[in-house]
């Protein structure tokens, strides 16, 4: 047979690798094939035989019975113009060749000559639905006695069999699927319980028992004041708490963290305004703030300031305390860049690798506050704004967390 290297083919654009690479898996996982490519070589004394995946664009053997010495591994692709794999297809029958010197049809068609081949057999591989697969194939340069119902019954119940096995991995697959969106879905189920069941009853406790104090002591102004305090900060929290479970439920329900994008200004000055607030609320810790964007920033700046307020909280809560918290914030040619350093215990590579995922909470950490939504949410929210936000951490520089977005 003719070893002409114009005959395989690159893959074709518009043909998805991962497809192919997909579909020749699915093949490998039949383990009754390679005794089905044996028996039809052994039936009709044909020495190659193969399973091949075809598209309009391409031919990929998925798998091969080789006694030819051919040269076409699995995964080699030839071009499928040259086969007679997509007449096969088009016309939904096989197409069968006991000698292309005698056939009447085939004797003068390139695919006998280019292939240097006599005797040939294609089958479709067709899926209950209708969708097409690809072909089962043998080819020889002798002639066989082929084109008779026996031996194309015997290769179109095979054909059958091929497709029913991939329509059984394709439910098996679906079946996985399902159950993992279900372990996803009851997991969900059981952190919001846990939301409801701990972290909003602790502050409403909180409130509840200020109410209380303040109902029994109503004439003691100094213990009014304090206990007025506390409950605002409990109900600050709690609205915190809820705003994050519902940035958490849009994300998920695949609409996303919505942000309204326009030229902001005044980066400097709401950046500037979320350090004065967290400092005022964290009298005792020192927060070092470096803020200088001297350009037109096309963001939300509202969810840009909810990004720095729950980095540098986070920070607050997780650093050491008696180290600053360090916030930095710049423009450079194309990026709007905010950083924030703190020192303390480093997080390891793996928890790195997991620390905006949902509902994530340092086991580590001596804080059981919040939700484990913090990080996660800046995340999406850096993501919206087709920005990256990644994590450095290590005993020697601290931990950093950068935010990174494109000006325009």
């Amino acid at each position: 047979m003719p070893d002409d290297a114009s005959n395989t083919s690159p893959l074709v654009p518009g043909d998805s690798a991962d497809e192919i690479a997909r579909d020749i898996a699915s093949i490998g996982k039949i383990e009754a094939l390679p005794t089905i490519l044996d028996v039809l070589c052994e039936l009709t004394g044909m020495r190659f035989a193969a399973v091949a995946r075809v598209t309009e664009g391409t031919w990929t053997a998925c798998a091969i019975k080789d006694n030819l010495n051919f040269g076409l591994p699995v995964g080699g692709q030839l071009r499928v113009e040259t086969t007679l794999c997509l007449e096969a297809k088009h016309l939904n029958e096989p197409i069968a060749i006991d000698n292309a010197d005698t056939d009447p049809k085939y004797c003068n068609h390139h695919t006998t000559a280019t292939y240097g081949i006599k005797s040939y057999v294609s089958v479709p591989i067709v899926l209950s639905d209708g969708r097409y697969f690809g072909n089962l194939c043998a080819i020889d340069p002798a002639a066989a006695d082929v084109n008779n119902p026996r031996v194309l019954g015997i290769f179109k119940r095979f054909a059958s069999l091929i497709a029913l096995a991939l329509q059984n991995q394709e439910v098996r697959a679906r079946d996985l699927a399902t159950l993992s969106s279900e372990r996803a879905t009851s997991e969900l189920r059981e952190q919001f319980i846990a939301i409801l069941g701990h972290d909003l009853r602790n502050p409403l406790q909180a409130v509840s028992a200020s109410s209380e104090m303040l109902l029994r002591k109503p004439d003691d102004v100094a213990l009014v004041r304090q206990l007025a305090g506390r409950i605002k900060s409990n109900v600050k929290r709690m609205s915190g708490l809820i705003n994050d479970v519902l940035d958490f439920a849009r994300s998920q329900l695949g609409s996303g963290i919505g942000i309204t994008v326009d030229n902001a200004d005044g980066v400097t000055a709401g950046l500037q305004q979320v350090v004065k607030e967290l400092q005022d609320g964290h009298p005792d810790r020192q927060i070092l703030a470096n803020i200088s964007v001297t350009r037109s920033v096309r963001c939300d700046l509202g969810r840009v300031q909810q990004v720095a307020s729950n980095l540098i909280a986070n920070a607050l809560t997780h650093g050491a305390s008696d180290r600053p918290v360090r916030v930095e914030a710049h423009t450079d040619d194309s990026h709007f860049v905010f950083e924030v350093w703190n020192d303390g215990e480093p997080i390891s590579s793996e928890n790195a690798a997991k620390i905006f995922e949902p509902f994530w909470r340092n086991s580590t950490s001596s804080s059981g506050q919040g939700l484990g939504l913090g990080l996660h949410i800046c995340s999406q929210i850096v993501r919206a704004h087709n920005g990256n936000l990644s994590v450095s951490s290590s005993p020697e520089s601290g931990t950093k967390f950068t935010a990174c977005l494109p000006l325009q």
